[in-house]
């Protein structure tokens, strides 16, 4: 019996020698892997945070986009305006029809005369 004894002892001290073994260098590569896990993740969300779908290359784009939109409506808010007020002119002002139709249509009032003229070529000198 006591081989037998001896025998199941035997393999549990080699056990407790292995885990010592193992558990003396096992913290140091935990710690280390540990340390290299947390820091590909650290890498995978700061690249997240860059370039993601609502990363921060996304929002600056984003904001550029908003104020050329602000800018765009603005000038044809102001066009509008100018426009309007071109209309009511055109609706309740003679002097603004009338520089109209002269302006585009090339009409003239009853008893007026129209001139054209023309730009000549000057006369080349034949002697020289």
């Amino acid at each position: 019996m006591p081989s037998a004894v001896h025998a199941a002892a035997a393999p549990a001290a080699t056990r407790r020698k292995l885990q010592a073994a193992t558990s003396a260098v096992a913290p140091a590569t935990r710690r280390r892997t540990l340390q290299m896990l947390l820091a590909f993740v650290t890498l995978v969300l700061v690249i997240n945070a860059l370039v993601g779908e609502r990363g921060l290359m996304q929002t600056l784009q984003a904001r550029k986009e908003h104020q050329e939109l602000v800018t765009a409506i603005e000038r044809m808010r102001t066009e509008n305006a100018r426009l309007r007020d071109e209309a009511r002119r055109l609706r309740s002002d003679p002097a603004t029809i009338e520089a109209l139709a002269r302006q585009e249509l090339g009409l003239i009032k009853p008893g007026e005369m129209l001139f054209i003229i023309k730009d000549a070529k000057p006369a080349q000198a034949s002697s020289r």
